[in-house]
């Protein structure tokens, strides 16, 4: 029996590394802009900042906004309410680029509402631009990235553009914990779907199983402002935690066009500066990335402890009991999983010591669905910025 545990385990595992070592190939990076591309033509450009609490990273992220190397954009903040210095220091941006940056103040949540999708439903409605383009406040652009956005979406025929920042990571549970996250993605999902449709899939099938292959990154989003409003933009979405992927999945839907790209030398970000912080802010998406389906959570969570655990648990037991079948197929599991992390994170240029690790990032997301269910049950909502997220 547990012989053919570990065939399963490293069938699957084999599976995903087919999936990761494929995606290496497809995930592009976007191309460059020629400095006289947009000499004739330049759509009008939007990018939409939502500000709540943000002090120590909201003048990085404007000043690079405001940088860009396109010749029709502009800025626009809106400031969430804000309890910190956050207003201060936009004031103070304003007085320095009052001519391409436009500081509003938000206007209260309406009951029902999450608090980020109705930030960006108010940036939507006070911003003219053809293309808008949405970035969290912890983000970071290059000079060239909006040029490099536009030019892809008009080249490729895109309605919607995603990109996946480069994640800096400085702490040893940012190390650990955070490339999990791009480690689930690029061993799950096959990216060159996100833009057509699985030939193999029967025609009649392809239009319904469009948006299991959508996936979008919140913290770089570029609409076609017709393809935007068309699907109801994030009023669509004003309920949804996981609100990023949710716009990629209806834009399926509509039938129009989009892709991913890395963000490579074009978005950079650092999503949490300590554990706390990257607990409290994990902990909010987690099961609201399943849409608190918990049968499909409890058994993805059963599936990676499996998977991702067992075999490191169980090799130092079968390598003392002296099995040696099991011992091998146990450590070729193992060998297969550091091997998937390895690419990982070479691919991400992340520190290589942390593959070595990766069982302990398992088991940290093991702990938080645990504490995450339990808050499910118990009616307790998760809390980010001083709000509480129902």
């Amino acid at each position: 029996m547990m012989t053919i545990v570990f065939y399963i385990i490293l069938g699957y595992l084999c599976f995903t590394t087919a999936i990761l070592l494929i995606n290496k190939r497809d995930f592009d990076t976007l191309p460059p802009a020629p400095s006289s591309y947009f000499s004739y033509q330049a759509p009008s450009v939007s990018i939409c900042i939502p500000a709540r609490n943000e002090e120590g990273t909201i003048e990085r992220c404007v000043r690079s906004a405001l940088y860009q190397q396109y010749p029709n954009f502009n800025v626009t903040v809106l400031d969430d309410q804000s309890t910190d210095q956050t207003p201060a220091i936009l004031n103070r941006l304003k007085d320095e680029f009052s001519n391409k940056l436009t500081i509003i103040d938000g206007r209260p949540k309406p009951d029902g509402w999450v608090g980020k999708p109705w930030a960006c439903h108010q940036l939507a409605e006070v911003t003219g631009g053809e293309i808008l383009v949405f970035i969290d406040s912890d983000t970071w652009l290059e000079p060239s990235a909006i040029a490099r956005t536009v030019r892809t979406m008009g080249q490729n025929v895109l309605d919607f553009v995603t990109l996946w920042p480069e994640q800096i990571l400085q702490s040893f549970w940012e190390k650990n914990i955070i490339p999990l996250i791009y480690f689930a993605l690029f061993t799950l999902l096959p990216v060159r779907y996100i833009k057509r449709s699985p030939i193999w899939l029967p025609s009649f099938l392809r239009k319904k199983m469009d948006p299991f292959f959508a996936a979008a990154c919140g913290q770089f989003m570029a609409f076609k402002r017709s393809s935007y409003n068309a699907i109801g933009g994030h009023q669509s979405v004003y309920n949804q935690i996981v609100e990023d992927v949710t716009l990629a999945k209806q834009i399926k839907n509509a039938g129009y066009s989009m892709n991913m790209y890395s963000g490579h030398n074009v978005v950079s970000c650092r999503m949490y500066r300590s554990s706390k912080e990257l607990w409290k802010g994990l902990s909010k998406n987690f099961l609201a990335g399943f849409n608190y389906n918990i049968p499909l959570f409890v058994s993805m969570s059963i599936l990676h402890l499996a998977v991702y655990l067992f075999p490191f648990l169980g090799l130092p037991f079968l390598l003392w009991f002296g099995n040696p079948t099991l011992s091998i197929l146990c450590g070729g599991c193992c060998l297969l999983i550091i091997y998937q992390r390895l690419i990982i994170n070479r691919w991400f240029n992340w520190s290589y010591w942390y593959a070595f690790l990766h069982p302990i990032g398992v088991g940290w997301f093991q702990l938080l669905g645990f504490y995450a269910l339990k808050d499910y049950f118990n009616n307790e909502y998760p809390e980010w910025k001083g709000r509480i997220l129902e």
